[in-house]
C-alpha cells in the first residue's frame, strides 16, 4: 500500500529586495516565522502589519493550515511587507496585499555623488 501524499503549497511575496517564502501544509493553524510564532514578532507595530491578512479574513480560516515562513534580504519593513504578501491569498484580499510594489532605489551614477542626473548649467 502506498504512503499517503502530503499536500503542500509554496507561496512567495516580495518587497524591494526582500523575498518571503511561505510553506503551507495541512495542520493545526500554526503560523511561524523562522520557527517563532507570528504572535511574538517585535516591534508590535510590525506585528500588526504581518497579522493584517489574518485579521481581515478571520483566524478560523487559517485553522486547518500550518505555515512556515522564511525571509531573505531587505530591511525590517520590507521583510514584514513581503511576509504579509506571502500570507495573502489572491482570491480573498484587497489589491494592496497582493500586488508587488515596483519601487526600488535608483542606482548611483558614475562620477557623481548619488543617483541625481547630470544637471546642465543654465
Amino acid at each position: 500500500m502506498a504512503a499517503p501524499t502530503m499536500e503542500s503549497v509554496q507561496c512567495f511575496g516580495r518587497k524591494k529586495t526582500a523575498v518571503a517564502v511561505t510553506y503551507c501544509k495541512r495542520g493545526r493553524g500554526l503560523i511561524k516565522i523562522y520557527d517563532c510564532p507570528i504572535e511574538l514578532i517585535e516591534p508590535e507595530i510590525l506585528r500588526f502589519k504581518a497579522y493584517e491578512p489574518i485579521l481581515l479574513l478571520g483566524r478560523h480560516r487559517f485553522a486547518g493550515v500550518d505555515m512556515r515562513i522564511r525571509v531573505k534580504g531587505g530591511g525590517h519593513y520590507s521583510q514584514i511587507y513581503a511576509i504579509r504578501q506571502s500570507i495573502a491569498d489572491p482570491r480573498r484580499y484587497d489589491r494592496t496585499l497582493l500586488v508587488t510594489d515596483p519601487r526600488h532605489c535608483e542606482p548611483k551614477k558614475f562620477g557623481g555623488r548619488g543617483f541625481e542626473p547630470c544637471l546642465a548649467s543654465g
